[in-house]
């Protein structure tokens, strides 16, 4: 080791002298003195390597209140929640990369008041304990049909309890066109072989028949099972067994009939302009014993599934130890409750719950927030070309997968960027902006930006330079 460097490296402050700064005791007030210290430790350790290769460091760099605003902004940025509000300009209302659904307004101002203590399974009139659903259990019935209702932390939680609790050992029968994956790593086969149950695959992939279910019943058969194709549909040469026919099958032989409804809609979504998907309420007004769905995809709330139906089967299934394994706590409880009220006034669900208000948006509205957002941009930006184009958003969240939303987007193309580089810009903006590349080309797909989130996009691309 050269004397000059000898000299560089005895140059550095050590981390007792910076901690012995007057500025350090207010980062320690607001760290704690172990995060202090840690975070000025790596600012020298990091110009000790800086010297060690060669670097020429000025004087300014290595004084003790240099170390100390390197280290603060280490504690700062450390201290910055890694989960940030994003705005998605993608187009997926149901984004399962982005949270799913954007829960309403009411959630917000249920979960402050519940940080506490709070009656999650207690009755204040009587002081008993009571089933951790009664919260929300009258909600979910009225808006189902059900006769009682039990909530674990998702709907794949729901299908493997329903299965360990009802079926373990014993037959469950499935048809082989909805032997589902989903989500990379929720397989139905596997699902089934950790519950316990035995598979008993029944007609073919694309065509499905009631007598194919009446054969496969004997007495080894626990379940009845129909499964909602999530990601992808069977067209052409195709038959499925509706879940009024297997419950008719059902009844006959008496055994339970469940239908995976997987996104649960609660209204009917052709009033938005899309295909019809079953209810929670038509699937058990046709006869199932048992409807299982997500909460946070169409009910728009809180991670969660939901088991409902027979209130003999839901006392078997919350008897199992599983349950309180999948159970949930009193935030996603109180979350789903406020989501569920608004349910009951339907007709107001585009005015109160952000994803129906996404569905709900006419195209002028659409095109109108494309032309703002636009027209803006191209204040600061002259040199971007920016188009207002009609394309199509789709729903998502493995909902009605053939169907699409028409909308419009932002159309951005820069001399400077490519798409994905202004992507990676746009995601690094103080409040993130998620866009969509189709082909080469940016979109901002205003079907999924609300009026308030304008102000946000045009922030993110003010930030980014020519």
């Amino acid at each position: 080791m050269t004397n000059d460097l000898q000299t560089a490296l005895r140059a550095l402050p050590s981390v007792d002298s910076v901690m012995n700064l007057p500025a350090a005791e207010t980062l320690v007030g607001l760290h704690g003195r172990g995060r202090v210290v840690a975070a000025i430790r790596t600012s020298v350790d990091a110009l000790r390597s800086g010297v060690l290769a060669g670097e020429a460091l000025s004087a300014e760099a290595i004084t003790g209140e240099a170390m100390l605003a390197t280290a603060e902004q280490r504690l700062i940025a450390d201290r910055t929640p890694r989960l940030k509000r994003v705005v998605n300009a993608t187009g997926i209302v149901l984004h399962t990369g982005l949270g799913r659904a954007v829960m309403p307004p009411a959630v917000a101002e249920s979960l402050a008041s519940l940080t506490g203590c709070c009656n999650i399974q207690m009755d204040l009139e009587t002081g008993d304990r009571v089933k951790r659903e009664h919260g929300i259990r009258d909600l979910v019935c009225e808006l189902t049909g059900a006769e009682d209702a039990l909530l674990v932390n998702n709907n794949a939680a729901a299908t493997l309890l329903v299965l360990k609790a009802l079926a373990e050992g014993k037959e469950v029968v499935v048809s082989r066109g909805e032997l589902i994956e989903i989500g990379g790593s929720f397989r139905l086969p596997d699902i089934m072989s950790q519950s316990g149950a035995k598979l008993r695959e029944v007609g073919a992939t694309n065509k499905t028949h009631a007598r194919d279910y009446a054969a496969a019943i004997c007495s080894e058969t626990a379940l009845l099972l129909k499964v909602h194709k999530s990601n992808y549909e069977i067209v052409g040469f195709s038959k499925e067994v509706s879940i009024s026919e297997i419950a008719k099958l059902g009844r006959e032989h008496q055994v339970p009939v469940v239908d995976d409804l997987g996104c649960g809609a609660l209204v009917d979504l052709e009033c938005f302009g899309l295909e019809h998907e079953m209810t929670v309420a038509e699937s058990l007004d046709a006869g199932a014993d048992l409807a299982l769905f997500s909460t946070d995809k169409l009910i728009g709330g809180p991670q969660g599934g939901l088991i409902v139906g027979r209130a003999d089967l839901l006392d078997r299934i919350r008897k199992h130890p599983l349950y309180r394994a999948f159970r949930v706590g009193k935030m996603t409880l109180a979350a789903l409750e406020a989501t569920l009220r608004i349910f009951r006034a339907p007709d107001l669900l585009p005015q109160q719950h952000p994803v129906y208000t996404m569905l709900a948006k006419t195209l002028g509205q659409i095109e109108a927030q494309a032309t703002r957002v636009a027209e803006t941009i191209a204040a600061t930006h002259p040199t971007w070309d920016l188009s207002v184009e009609k394309t199509s958003a789709r729903l998502g969240g493995g909902a009605l997968p053939s169907s699409e939303l028409p909308s419009f987007a932002v159309q951005i193309t820069t001399p400077s960027h490519s798409a994905d580089e202004l992507a990676l810009l746009l995601r690094r903006a103080e409040v993130p902006v998620i866009p969509r590349i189709q082909k080469t080309t940016l979109l901002l797909d205003m079907r999924t930006v609300s009026n308030a989130d304008i102000e946000d996009v045009v922030a993110a691309c003010g930030t980014i330079k020519e």
